[in-house]
């Protein structure tokens, strides 16, 4: 048997490296991830299977996928992969992750470059976007937006540093679900300037449903105002 002095460090899986899709993951992780009480154990689960590949490419990884419930259900719909990186969960708690992120989760530090990168993350883990005609106005077409968390804190930050990087304000309002959650939102044309900064990166990770469907509501704003400028 092999005998590891006491004194080895461990080895790290994730290879902390600041790049455009390790920001990403981040964000992934500020969102839907977390981090286990042991100090050891990092988790990420989704409805998506894409998203959980996602999160491993971003990560350069690959780890076990399996599937759980989720409260009391009995279905496992969820897909769920974990692992164990010592070094790596110190690293997420230096940059302000904890284990009860939920409600605790502030100000995440990152590399400005890669500040929307991290964003794309927040909103493919977190985020939304809708649209509808709007039949008080004709040819008005409504787009819309944002970003939910259980921390006031953290999306009073996201918000600041949108605002200091792009000039747009958005609102900020209280959704009551299972708890009060916080609801960063931009409309219409401070949405289509944050969709820019998210996709600018063509190279960079993101879920291909939230991009299309953005996509299509661009389509048909542009459309519309080619009709209007006709």
């Amino acid at each position: 048997m092999l005998k590891v002095s006491r004194g080895a460090r461990p080895k790290g899986r994730v290879k902390v490296n600041w790049s455009a899709n390790f920001a990403y993951a981040i964000g992934l992780l500020a969102t839907d991830g977390s981090l286990s009480i042991n100090r050891r154990h990092i988790c990420f689960t989704s409805k998506e299977m894409e998203q959980i590949l996602n999160f491993q490419r971003a990560l350069n990884i690959k780890v076990h996928i399996g599937k759980k419930s989720r409260g009391k259900g009995q279905e496992k719909k969820y897909f769920i992969t974990q692992f164990s990186d010592v070094l790596f969960y110190q690293f997420l708690l230096s940059i302000g992750l904890t284990p009860a992120k939920s409600k605790t989760l502030g100000k995440v530090s990152i590399p400005s470059k890669y500040f929307f990168d991290f964003l794309r993350g927040c909103f493919d883990g977190d985020g939304y976007s809708y649209s509808y005609w709007d039949p008080r106005w004709r040819s008005s077409f409504m787009f819309y937006m944002g970003l939910v968390s259980a921390s006031e804190d953290f999306i009073d930050w996201v918000r600041m540093e949108v605002r200091q990087r792009l000039g747009i304000s958005g609102h900020i309002g209280k959704v009551k679900k299972i708890s009060i959650c916080y609801q960063l939102k931009y409309s219409k044309y401070e949405g289509i300037i944050l969709v820019k900064a998210l996709y600018k990166n063509n190279r960079g990770v993101f879920l291909k449903r939230k991009r299309l469907k953005i996509m299509k509501c661009l389509a048909i704003i542009n459309k519309n105002l080619i009709k209007l400028v006709n």
